[in-house]
């Protein structure tokens, strides 16, 4: 995924969620980042990156655990949980640093 800096480089904000196939609270986070992509539109973008076809990806970001979120800004990192996130936190959070 040799365009992956690109992306999080953009002006505005992204919210890469790194999952895995076999993880149960990664499927429990598709339904709730839809939910926070309809909250807030084009204030964010949200990618997928799945960590067994990227582990070159996974590694590089140091993704131990599934899921992990990372929110990028202009390129930088300004939040990390691994774990799943409910909506209304993660809309506040986006929103912080929106």
């Amino acid at each position: 995924m040799s365009n992956f800096s690109q992306i999080i480089n953009q002006d505005k904000l992204v919210l890469v969620d790194f999952f895995a196939e076999w993880c149960g609270p990664c499927k429990m986070m598709s339904p709730i980042l839809k939910q926070v992509k309809d909250a807030l539109g084009d204030k964010v973008s949200i990618i997928k990156i799945d960590i067994d076809k990227n582990q070159p990806l996974a590694t590089k970001y140091q993704v131990i655990g599934v899921p992990t979120l990372i929110l990028y800004k202009a390129g930088k990192q300004v939040w990390r949980q691994s774990g799943a996130v409910q909506k209304n936190e993660l809309v506040s959070i986006i929103n912080n640093f929106g």
